[in-house]
């Protein structure tokens, strides 16, 4: 039973096999592009401290090119405009960057806890 709900969970959230993804997948893309963001600049690293670590991993310039995604996000928002379309068309809004490290950062916190050590973030000095 539990295998036939892995497949169903599965098939409903891949864009590939089930139209209705494929649908949110490119409204979600559309709704990127006219800002010029990437799917992982949505990731608050105020919300999830496991976020926050994987941010903190990234090469400088990474993390760079994120900041101005986010703050031409801002100002073309307050300004109620887009950006033009030609800009839009060069945008790719699901080439993750965040992903690989927020899995490794992830994998560390679960071999952690397995150890029994505390998470970084609830560490005290003596």
């Amino acid at each position: 039973m539990s295998s036939m709900m892995n497949a169903l969970a599965n098939w409903l959230v891949n864009p590939r096999r089930n139209p209705l993804a494929r649908l949110h997948m490119h409204a979600v893309s559309s709704r990127l592009r006219k800002y010029g963001l990437r799917y992982d600049d949505l990731y608050d690293p105020y919300f999830d401290v496991e976020i926050k670590e994987a941010l903190g991993r990234l090469p400088r310039e990474v993390i760079d090119a994120r900041i101005q995604r986010l703050k031409r996000a801002m100002d073309l928002s307050m300004k109620h405009q887009y950006l033009p379309e030609h800009v839009q068309a060069q945008q790719v809004p699901f080439r993750g960057y965040l992903s690989d490290m927020l899995a490794l950062v992830k994998k560390e916190n679960a071999e952690r806890e397995a150890l029994g050590a505390l998470p970084l973030y609830q560490r005290t000095l003596p």
